[in-house]
């Protein structure tokens, strides 16, 4: 509905790369910096999934950064929207979306072939919500199958956090390294916004921007929640 916003999107990774940098200076391994780089995509089950590959014994602390920050999203990225942003930006309007079909699904399995279990996950759960014939199963699955789910990794991933390896410099450090990885992320987002509205007739909010770091859905709740305390009759 709108393919520029996917600039947004990878600026928003900026995070991940500032604190595999930051990580690789401050003693890590590639592979440990890796791990810990992509708590600032902002999603558990994927930094569990490259930390089981890269660097299984640091899954305990890298896990808890991760859920840890994601849940801090509304208390991090305000700060640093309002701080790279004026108020006019913030009031900024923009039009509604034009409605899309479920052909990107396709778009994307031939374009990302990989990615193809991922978005088509995603529209499966479009379609049990919105064809209106799948109340039952929508319901089990936003209500009691995430919560098993939830459950289970989060005993399974808690079993791993040994005071061995919790209970340690390099925790600190991991923990430090997340809120980097948030930090940096938000700005890259809001930023990229504010140097594309140099050239588009139509404005980009760049508080939008950072919805780029993912935490889904709760970054873009928060620049929703940001951009309607400035201009109560926006929606973004």
């Amino acid at each position: 509905a709108e393919p520029k916003s996917l600039l947004l999107g990878a600026a928003a990774q900026l995070g991940i790369f500032i604190t595999f940098v930051g990580c690789r200076f401050m003693g890590f391994t590639g592979p440990e910096s890796s791990a810990i780089g992509i708590i600032g995509g902002a999603d558990g089950p994927t930094a569990i999934f490259v930390t089981v590959l890269l660097a299984p014994a640091l899954l305990g602390p890298i896990a808890v950064a991760a859920y840890s920050y994601m849940a801090l999203v509304p208390v991090i990225q305000p700060p640093i929207m309002k701080l790279l942003t004026t108020e006019k930006e913030r009031q900024i309007v923009m039009k509604p979306l034009r409605e899309v079909s479920i052909v990107v699904t396709i778009f994307v399995a031939l374009l990302v072939p990989s990615a193809a279990p991922l978005i088509a996950c995603l529209m499966l759960g479009n379609l049990f919500k919105e064809c209106g014939v799948t109340e039952r199963l929508s319901k089990t699955v936003q209500n009691e199958l995430i919560n098993i789910v939830t459950i289970f990794l989060g005993v399974s991933v808690g079993a791993t956090a040994t005071g061995t390896t919790f209970l340690s410099l390099q925790t600190i450090k991991i923990m430090a390294m997340g809120v980097v990885a948030f930090s940096f992320g938000t700005a890259g987002g809001v930023l990229l916004a504010k140097f594309m509205n140099l050239f588009l007739k139509e404005k980009i909010n760049p508080l939008i921007g950072s919805a780029g770091v993912s935490a889904v859905p709760m970054a873009a709740r928060v620049s929703q929640m940001v951009g309607q305390k400035y201009n109560p009759g926006n929606f973004l």
